[in-house]
């Protein structure tokens, strides 16, 4: 089992930054992948930023060039720099995570944090 955490959620004006992260605990044999959502109240969940554990990265194209997610780090964290922030961002953040709880392919779970507001307002 993963227990996934998010922080690092706040108010800020528009062109303003922001830094999230989160991190994955628990027994498990391996983590996959890390990554971002968010989702606003009526709309469906949607991909912000994910990255592999070899390294590949998947960017919604409403966030590319100004998002960026970091390596998964020894300590099972990823960060997410999010820099000229726009109101459309609003939303409230999830972190996901992907991993083997044993060696076996079949093993392949997805976990999510609680997730974490981010306001962009003037």
């Amino acid at each position: 089992q993963v227990q996934v955490m998010e922080s690092g959620g706040g108010v800020v004006q528009p062109g303003e930054g922001l830094m999230l992260r989160c991190g994955a605990s628990g027994t498990f044999f391996s983590i996959e992948e890390m990554g971002w959502y968010r989702q606003v109240p009526g709309k469906e969940r949607e991909l912000v930023a994910t990255r592999t554990r070899g390294d590949k990265t998947n960017y919604a194209d409403s966030v590319k060039g100004r998002f960026e997610i970091s390596r998964l780090n020894a300590d099972n964290a990823v960060y997410l720099k999010m820099e000229i922030l726009r109101p459309e961002d609003t939303a409230v953040y999830y972190c996901n995570v992907i991993a083997y709880d044993t060696a076996s392919t079949y093993s392949r779970r997805d976990y999510w944090g609680q997730g974490t507001q981010v306001t962009v307002s003037s």
